[in-house]
């Protein structure tokens, strides 16, 4: 019995380490599509707000950012183009993947039902 005590305690010293390791690489922001302001081109920056009382978040994107809607990838001038249709915006919510330690957007997304 002391054995595996022994053991289960060996292998949890052993696994600290690794999980002291993790760190935040990207975040994700869930975003009403009302509170997203797109870029202008695929160089640009993006802007939105992640509460109706937050300020807007203003950061880079590039020309490797994906602009998903409805799962397919798409230019951003299409993706913009699909977004100018959605009536009832203030409904509607985009997913938007910002990598911290690049400080740029890598992916846009919005499924529409």
């Amino acid at each position: 019995m002391k054995i595996k005590n022994i053991i289960f305690v060996l292998l949890l010293v052993l696994a600290l380490p690794a999980a002291a390791e993790f760190r935040t690489v990207q975040r994700a922001y869930e975003v009403e599509l009302s509170d997203l302001r797109l870029p202008q081109n695929e160089a640009g920056t993006i802007g939105f707000r992640t509460c109706d009382d937050c300020a807007f978040i203003t950061t880079r994107v590039s020309t490797e950012t994906s602009w998903l809607l409805n799962g397919r990838s798409m230019s951003l001038a299409k993706f913009r183009d699909g977004l100018a249709k959605i009536e009832e915006r203030s409904k509607k919510y985009v997913t938007v993947l910002h990598h911290l330690e690049k400080d740029r957007v890598t992916k846009v997304e919005i499924t529409l039902l």
